[in-house]
């Protein structure tokens, strides 16, 4: 629009663009009266993705104004519903008195709600972080270093890291999923940001490293920050400034309830990129949904902060082991007399302490959001009498030294607030009566107006002996004392003479008036007072913000730590030996997911890794159990690595740095990557990175491109993990030829899933057992499948043909026209561990003898070859036969 047409508007309207040229990209929501108002394209994206009422105000150039409006008192859900899908809501409040301005009311922006920096209970997932994240980029000797930095509003979390490489920040990214991202506009890695929306680019003099370092010491009120270990953090120090000083902006209010920053050190935890992490199913399975995922089985937090406590520690797990240890024996108290389930039902009634201290600190807390606290608070001394009952245990004293107990606070917002008060302090009846006694008479003069008229009315007649006199009241002359005329001539000396009507006299007297100014105002005033009390206590409560917030974070841990204790308890989990001394051995090990959901037993299998140990390659059928095998193996590793117990007999894990998975076959459409381009990528990842305190899953690995590259692609794999690396490695393959490299790499072994047929029918065992598999059971598979009949008897046949050529024409490995390793057939046990046929399966390095020699005389060029040349031709094709 140009400027000519927005002169050609009203003042109001020309206030309206004022305030939308700050906010070009976000929505505007205008207050007008009891509506917020949207105009133009904000009214017709609002009308498209609310469902509202797209209507006109005014012309601009001759065309009517779009417009749509919500009332202003259901505006919370239109927002949450906008928010929800990524949109940035700007909401400009009326700050000027209607009755006083001269002109349009003055409008100020009140708040910025955007994706990441909600902090209303109506926007929030309950058990998930919302996160806001922002992203510097800077090189570094080379190298491209990225500093994160994010900020969980609703609690006040703030954590910075730094990663090198484009591969560790997309991983970091699936690992946070932020709900909102800030980005430099000459961010170079703009490709890797796959948030659909909820990004917002900034110059990049947002991401200036002195302002930003100015803007932290500021907020923490320090000399530097060298105290919270981020001083060399360039990077991170920069996306850290440009982040807090957005969040300042959308907030329209300082943010005391930040009152520290930490840094995430990676070489303290277990790292785990956005493969594995889809993989493993922690908390999203590969449909997208929550259900059926490692957090839906152990997540059984009685509070959503313990929840999202446990979501980080499913997802960020740890390598020190006086962390694991010091977890491991708190769960193991929790678990004697079953101490955990008295502790489970108190802590349920401190609800989500921490997103309501955060609310508190932004001063947007509602009535109910105290209600709930005054309730935390009082549970505090039951729980520190539940542990200081319980054997000595450092970290529970710790924990209960947390739990501060707030007499004279808890007693005062029991005084304060009425049991149920309303959501809102909008509209009063909030503060509980005798708390305060200037509310209480204002109250009282508000409601009981007509109780006191009637007595004025009654004592006045007594007193003048008039009884025709009556008290009443209209809106234009306020509080009167009517006598009719024939009586007017009694009224006392004190009455003033008010209004004269045909037929009577009104009056006011100096105790009705006061009456009347006190009345009138009663509840206005009263609603000033209690919004003036509430704020009272919100000081009161910010007063002790910190020892508030440790408190909540305490009950956290509690949470998390009773919620490990009785899923041991629940699901016969066992206390894992966590340890640095080399290898992985378990027993009896189960997948919790797969074990909650089928209806017959789980069978259970052992793993044992060690020095001359370390590479097991697994075959079996299809369906066999292989991927969930080696998926449990992960699993049972990675809660190990969180301080919980395992599902298992029994465990002793040595700590890893990694855990690395290559499953399934996916494309990348959108990134122009075919199935095999993302396998391929994958598999140079875990090659590039993985070391020997790593543990590497291998699914299939090759099964993207033609037999011969996808055999020596796998076969090469093996040999450079076993040889190059050392890692505790899972290899799953249906390439028979690998088994053999078990004879090769002496720190190999065979194992397979065993399976048997019974009438043509094909029955999974899902046990391990040493050795390779005997064959692979494809055709049984496919006719589980639903294969037609008729094409699994035609593959049956064809089958049949190349396993007999195979046996008639053996050819050496040498002899092929690639370059492979030597194969020997060798005889292979049976799933009885029994001495067998070698695998049915056609070796994939066997070449038809005739096509050799046909090849070989093809390539001779006979006018150019000397009578010597021919000879020796000759010679080496009969040598060759």
């Amino acid at each position: 629009m140009s400027q000519s047409d927005k002169d050609n508007h009203t003042p109001m309207m020309r206030q309206y663009f004022g305030l939308k040229s700050q906010h070009p990209n976000q929505m505007l929501f205008y207050r007008m009266g009891d509506f917020y108002e949207l105009f133009y394209d904000d009214a017709k994206r609002a009308a498209e993705l609310l469902d509202i009422t797209l209507t006109a105000r005014g012309h601009s150039g001759g065309k009517p104004i779009p417009m749509a409006g919500i009332p202003f008192h259901a505006a919370e859900n239109y927002i949450a519903r906008l928010v929800r899908m990524g949109e940035s809501v700007v909401i400009a409040e009326q700050v000027g008195d209607p009755a006083t301005s001269k002109g349009p009311v003055e409008r100020q922006v009140a708040r910025i709600v955007t994706p990441g920096t909600i902090s209303d209970e109506a926007f929030l997932e309950e058990k998930r972080e919302n996160l806001l994240l922002s992203v510097a980029h800077v090189q570094r000797k080379g190298l491209d270093v990225f500093g994160f930095s994010y900020l969980d509003m609703a609690s006040g979390r703030f954590c910075v890291f730094e990663v090198d490489g484009h591969e560790a920040l997309a991983s970091e990214l699936q690992r946070l999923s932020p709900k909102e991202i800030l980005l430099s506009e000459d961010f170079p890695a703009r490709d890797l940001i796959t948030l659909e929306r909820g990004v917002s680019e900034l110059g990049p003099w947002h991401f200036d490293f002195e302002s930003s370092y100015r803007q932290l010491i500021q907020q923490f009120n320090t000399k530097d920050l060298s105290g919270f270990g981020c001083e060399a953090l360039t990077a991170a120090i920069a996306s850290a400034g440009a982040l807090l000083q957005y969040a300042k902006d959308t907030q329209r209010s300082a943010l005391p309830h930040i009152q520290a920053i930490s840094v995430e050190q990676r070489d303290d935890s277990v790292l785990i990129d956005g493969a594995t992490r889809r993989n493993l199913e922690i908390d999203q399975n590969l449909n997208g949904s929550t259900s059926n995922t490692l957090m839906s089985v152990i997540d059984s937090c009685t509070t959503p902060m313990g929840s999202r406590l446990l979501k980080r520690w499913l997802h960020t797990p740890i390598r020190k082991l006086e962390e694991i240890h010091s977890r491991q024996h708190a769960v193991r108290d929790l678990m004697n007399n079953f101490a955990f389930e008295t502790l489970q039902s108190t802590i349920k009634a401190v609800g989500d302490m921490e997103r309501i201290l955060s609310r508190v600190a932004l001063r947007s807390a509602r009535p109910r959001d105290l209600v709930r606290l005054r309730m935390a608070l009082e549970t505090m001394p039951e729980l520190r009498r539940i542990l200081n009952e319980m054997p000595e245990n450092v970290r529970l004293s710790q924990l209960h030294d947390r739990l501060v107990e707030q007499p004279e606070l808890t007693d005062e917002l029991a005084r304060a607030l009425v049991e149920n008060p309303p959501a809102v302090i909008r509209d009063g009846g909030v503060m509980a009566q005798g708390y305060d006694e200037e509310l209480d008479e204002l109250i009282s003069l508000s409601t009981n107006a007509t109780d006191y008229l009637a007595e004025v009315e009654r004592r006045e007649k007594e007193r003048t002996g008039i009884a025709s006199l009556k008290v009443g009241y209209n809106r234009v002359h306020g509080y009167y004392i009517e006598i009719s005329r024939l009586h007017s001539d009694m009224a006392p000396t004190e009455y003033v003479r008010r209004q004269t009507l045909k037929n009577a006299e009104r009056f006011i007297t100096p105790e009705l008036k006061e009456f009347e100014d006190k009345a009138l105002s009663a509840k206005s005033k009263a609603l000033a007072r209690e919004k003036q009390l509430y704020e009272q206590l919100l000081d009161k409560l910010n007063a002790v913000l910190g020892p508030l917030q440790t408190a909540s974070q305490a009950v956290s841990q509690l949470d998390v730590l009773a919620c490990f204790a009785e899923r041991a308890n629940r699901l016969s989990f066992c206390c894992p030996e966590v340890h640095n001394r080399g290898g992985i051995a378990i027993q009896a090990g189960r997948h919790p997911v797969v074990e909650s959901v089928i209806s017959d037993p789980f069978i259970p299998n052992d793993l044992d890794l060690h020095e001359g140990r370390s590479l097991l390659m697994i075959t079996g059928p299809n369906m066999g159990g292989k991927s969930t095998y080696m998926r449990q193996i992960a699993i049972i590793s990675l809660l190990a690595h969180t301080g919980s117990f395992v599902p298992a007999e029994s465990a002793s894990i040595s700590v890893v740095d990694r855990i690395f998975t290559r499953m399934g076959s996916s494309d990348d459409l959108a990134g122009g990557r075919s199935t095999f381009m993302v396998e391929m990528t994958e598999t140079a990842n875990i090659l590039n990175n993985a070391t020997k305190d790593s543990l590497v899953l291998m699914d299939e690995v090759g099964r993207g491109t033609s037999t011969f590259d996808g055999l020596s692609l796998a076969w090469s794999a093996v040999e450079y993990l076993a040889n190059e690396l050392g890692s505790y490695v899972l290899f799953a393959t249906h390439y028979f030829e690998l088994t053999t490299l078990a004879e090769r790499l002496p720190n190999a072994a065979n194992v397979h899933l065993t399976a048997t047929e019974y009438e043509d029918e094909i029955v999974f065992m899902h046990q391990v057992h040493d050795g390779p598999a005997s064959q692979s059971y494809g055709l049984q598979v496919a006719q589980l499948a639903g294969v037609p009949r008729s094409v699994i008897l035609e593959a049956r046949q064809k089958l049949g043909e190349l396993e007999g050529e195979r046996v008639a024409q053996p050819i050496s490995v040498q002899d092929a026209p690639i370059a492979a390793p030597e194969v020997q057939p060798q005889p292979m046990p049976s799933a009885a561990s029994q001495p067998a046929a070698a695998p049915l399966q056609v070796d994939m390095f066997a070449v038809d003898e005739a096509s050799q020699l046909k090849e070989a005389i093809a390539a001779v060029d006979i006018d150019n070859t000397t009578p010597l040349e021919a000879l020796n031709l000759l010679h080496k094709l009969k040598s060759g036969l």
